[in-house]
C-alpha cells in the first residue's frame, strides 16, 4: 500500500490511558514544584545576576532523606545556589539596593525544591502507535518538534536535568539540547547519548524487519558486530557531541524482533565498548532485562543497568564490587504491562507477550535491589 504524504505524516497519538496519567501527574507538579527548578534550568544567566526566593517551605535531601524548614530564602548568583538564609530579608538587607541588580521571586505561599533529575528518558522519540512507519516519514526536524514539547513538560514536571539514552534521530536531540543551553526552547539541562550502540538485529537495529536493503543508505551509525567496530560505533557517537554512551546488553520488549530479552552482544563486544567509553571519558549505561546481559554488562564496567529485570544474587554481588547504579524504570514496566492488557492494545502480538513478564518483575528486581543496599536512581523511561 502506498501512502499519500498526508496519510503518512498523520499524527502518532499517546493512548488515552497514558494521556490522562501524564496530564493529572503535571497538574500535581504545578501546584507544588515552583520557582526554583525555572532558575536551574532555562535561559542562561550571566554571572552577575543575582535572584532572590522567599520560599515558605524549603525542602532539601539530607543523608538520603527529605527535610523541610519554613521561612528561607535561596540566593542565586549567576546559575548556582550561593546561599540559604533564614527568614524573609529583603534585597536591600541582602545588598541590593533595587530590581536592576537583583531578582526577587515571593513564594512565602509555596514548596520549593531542587530540581530533580531523569536519569533515563527518550525526549525526540515518537508516541506508541505505528512507530515502524515513523522510523522512516518522520525527520529530525519533526522529532525535534516533539523533543521540544516534551523538554518542556518535563521541566514543568520539575526535573532540571536528564540523560538521554538513544535517540532515534541524534541531530534532533543535540539540537534540542544545544537549544535548551542558549535559552531558545524551555527544558531540562540535557545528557546526550545519540544513537545507542546495539548490535546487528538487535534491539535498536530499526531495520530489524524491513526489507532487505531499505536500510542500505542509512544504517544507524550506533549498529556494530565486532570488538574494533564496535570501538568505532562508540567513538563515532563521541565524535559527534554524545555525553555518554547508551548500549543494549539485550533484547527488548518493544523491540522488532521475535526473541526473548536474553544477551546479544558478546563480552568481547561488551568491554570493547566500555572501555573505548571510559578510555573517552564518557560514562556507559547498558539496557540489560535478561540475567546473562544483566552480568555480562556488570563485568565489563558498565556504570548503570537499565531496567535489570532478571537481576539475582549474583547480580547484586557483581552491583556491589563496581558501584554500578541499577535505573529501574519503573513507570514504563507499569505502562507496558496497561498496554499489553488493553483491549485494543498498540503493542503487537509479541511485544504483547514480553511485556506481560518484564513490566511485574521489574517491581520485584527493584525490590530485591533496593532491600540489598545497591544504589538506585530514578528514571522514567518516557
Amino acid at each position: 500500500m502506498i501512502l499519500s504524504q498526508s496519510q503518512a505524516r498523520t499524527p502518532l497519538h499517546t493512548p488515552p490511558l497514558v494521556r490522562k496519567s501524564l496530564a493529572a501527574q503535571a497538574r500535581k507538579a504545578r501546584c507544588w514544584i515552583v520557582g526554583l527548578l525555572f532558575l536551574l534550568a532555562g535561559n542562561p544567566v550571566f554571572a552577575e545576576n543575582v535572584t532572590v526566593i522567599h520560599a515558605g517551605t524549603l525542602i532539601t535531601p539530607v543523608d538520603g532523606a527529605l527535610e523541610s524548614s519554613k521561612s528561607r530564602t535561596i540566593v542565586i548568583v549567576g546559575d548556582k545556589v550561593a546561599r540559604v538564609e533564614d527568614g524573609f530579608p529583603t534585597l536591600g538587607e541582602l545588598g541590593h539596593e533595587d530590581s536592576i541588580s537583583a531578582t526577587l521571586i515571593d513564594l512565602k505561599d509555596s514548596y520549593v525544591l531542587p530540581g530533580l533529575i531523569d536519569g533515563h528518558v527518550h525526549l525526540t522519540a515518537l508516541p506508541v502507535g505505528n512507530r515502524r512507519l515513523g522510523f522512516v516519514v518522520f525527520s529530525d526536524a519533526d522529532r525535534a518538534i516533539l523533543g521540544a514539547a516534551a523538554a518542556r513538560r518535563t521541566l514543568l514536571a520539575g526535573f532540571t536535568t536528564v540523560r538521554d539514552l538513544g535517540a532515534r534521530g541524534p541531530d534532533s536531540i543535540y539540537a534540542l539540547r544545544d537549544g535548551i543551553s542558549r535559552g531558545d526552547v524551555a527544558g531540562p539541562r540535557i545528557l546526550a547519548s545519540g544513537q545507542t550502540i546495539t548490535p546487528t538485529g538487535g534491539h535498536i537495529d530499526r531495520s530489524t524487519g524491513f526489507r532487505h536493503g531499505l536500510f542500505e543508505f542509512f544504517t544507524p551509525s550506533g549498529v556494530c558486530d565486532g570488538a574494533a567496530e564496535c570501538a568505532k560505533a562508540v567513538r563515532r557517537q563521541i565524535r559527534d557531541s554524545a555525553e555518554a554512551i547508551k548500549l543494549t546488553s539485550t533484547g527488548g520488549v518493544l523491540s522488532a524482533a521475535s526473541a526473548g530479552v536474553g544477551q546479544q552482544f558478546t563480552s568481547a563486544e561488551l568491554e570493547s565498548i566500555v572501555d573505548t567509553a571510559h578510555s573517552l571519558g564518557r560514562k556507559v549505561a547498558a539496557h540489560a532485562h535478561g540475567l546473562d546481559g544483566i552480568n555480562a554488562a556488570l563485568d565489563a564496567g558498565a556504570d548503570s543497568i537499565e531496567h535489570g529485570t532478571f537481576l539475582d544474587e549474583s547480580s547484586i554481588l557483581r552491583f556491589r564490587e563496581t558501584g554500578a547504579f541499577l535505573v529501574p524504570t519503573l513507570l514504563a514496566g507499569d505502562t507496558i504491562s496497561r498496554w499489553a492488557e488493553m483491549e485494543d492494545s498498540p503493542l503487537p502480538a509479541g511485544q504483547k507477550e514480553k511485556a506481560l513478564v518484564v513490566g511485574p518483575q521489574m517491581l520485584t528486581a527493584t525490590r530485591k535491589a533496593h532491600e540489598a543496599g545497591i544504589r538506585i536512581a530514578l528514571g522514567s523511561d518516557s
